[in-house]
Parts: C-alpha cells; structure tokens; sequence
C-alpha cells in the first residue's frame, strides 16, 4: 500500500504515492485504534484539526466501519479570535461540515470565544473540558512554518504552562490560510487565535499527523531533521511515544 515507510528517530513515517491513499491509509490507523480502544472503554476522546490538508483522512474517517461515534468526544485545537458566529472560515464550522454532521459523536467541544466574556475566559473554559479526562487520540497536521495547532515559531513554547492560551499568528501562517483559500485576502485573516499549546496536545496517547502538499515539503524536513525546538515547534512530535507521520508523494522531502 505505502510507497515507503521509514524511521526517522522516534517519529515513524509512512509515505504514498497520493493524498488520498494517505487519507486512506491515516484514517485505518485511527479507525483501528478507536474500535480497539472503545471496546475495552466507556468512551474515547479526541482532538482534531481544521485544515484542507485533513480532508482526504477525515473523509476516509467517516466511511470507517464499526465505530461507535456516540462514544467518541471530539474537541478542535484552535479557532480564531474575532470572526462572527457561524462565520464559515471558523475551525469548528468547518468540522462540522467535514466531520461532525457527518457522523454522530456524543459529545463535540467547539472553542467559541465569542460566547464568553473574554477570550481568556473561553481559553480557561476550553482547558478545563480537555483536563476533565485523558486525551486519546490527537489528529493533526503541520503548517509551512512548522506550527502545530497555533503555536507558530514566535509563541510556541515547549514547556508551556498553560493548556490554552491566546496567541498572535505571524505572517507565515496567516499567508497560508490564503494559500490555501480559507480567506480571500491577507486584511481578512485574524491576527489572533485561542490555540491548544505543545505540550496540552503531547499529553495524548496516540497521535496521527496527516501531512500532503509540496508547500509543506520543507516543514516535514525539518520536522524530522532539525533540533527539537520552538524555531520548529513540530519538532516536538519527535519526543512523542506514539506518532505517525503519513505523507504524500509532494510533501515527503
């Protein structure tokens, strides 16, 4: 099925010739893993990213056979700060479009910072759900700068002490939310976000990062080759017992 599948460290990397072989491939993984884990548990809590890279997995994700959803708690790691309710370029509305209609999980935790007080107040909130029980299984992407979730180079922190928190994005990644037509313009994309931290997203069993496109081809390169820091927070997949890395022909480097 896979082109290749190499070690890179402690981070396993599987590469195929297509994104929707490895939306195929990614999504058996977590389809496995939740039917292994809800057999032997009351529930299964998950996180997941919002991004056209995931679509081809979350796709897939839907089609996987014999899964209780109505067991299965979905939390997002990021949103932005300041887009209208129900604003489609919103993470959650875009889940619920690409996965939450789709199937019928029991619970969906969706970051809203419009319905709080403050954004502190909603990142306080969010952290206090996540915290109410272990985390199983991460799904997640990288961005061109290396960020997971909103932890781009100027805010990631490694050890941060705080499970959510707000951030400001950096030009990098508000660009790529242009690139890849989220937004119509730069003046349009926000400049701040609530976002999971590194180490809230670490604190999981199992994660499963889905990875396709030549503009990534350099983020997954130095995922896997440069020192594990904050100049290159993916980096930090690499200290995880159980990552997978799946990539497309385009990205892997």
């Amino acid at each position: 099925m896979a082109d290749a599948t190499a070690r890179e460290g402690s981070l396993p990397v599987r590469i195929f010739a297509t994104r929707a072989e490895m939306g195929r491939a990614a999504a058996a993984e977590i389809g496995d893993e939740l039917r292994r884990r809800l057999a032997g548990q009351d529930r299964v809590r998950m996180i997941f990213a919002a991004a056209p890279s995931q679509s081809e997995m979350l796709a897939a994700l839907t089609r996987e056979p014999g899964i209780d959803w109505r067991r299965v708690v979905a939390f997002h790691m990021d949103e932005y700060i300041g887009l209208k309710p129900g604003a489609p370029e919103r993470f959650a509305v875009w889940l619920r479009r690409h996965l939450f209609d789709l199937v019928p999980f029991g619970e969906v935790h969706a970051i809203d910072p419009e319905a709080f007080a403050s954004p502190q107040a909603c990142a306080d909130a969010y952290a206090a759900a996540l915290a109410e029980a272990p985390i199983d299984i991460v799904c997640l992407g990288i961005g061109v700068n290396g960020h997971i979730a909103f932890n781009d180079p100027p805010v990631a922190d490694l050890r941060d002490p705080a499970d959510v928190k707000i951030v400001e994005l950096d030009a990098i990644c508000r660009q790529q939310q242009v690139d890849d037509q989220c937004f119509p313009s730069l003046a349009e994309v926000p400049t701040h976000a609530l976002t999971l931290t590194v180490p809230r997203l670490l604190a999981s069993d199992v994660m499963v990062c889905v990875v396709p496109g030549p503009a990534k081809r350099d983020a997954v390169r130095r995922t896997l080759a440069d020192p594990i820091g904050e100049a290159c927070p993916s980096t930090a997949l690499r200290t995880h017992a159980r990552c997978t890395l799946y990539l497309d022909a385009e990205s892997a480097p």
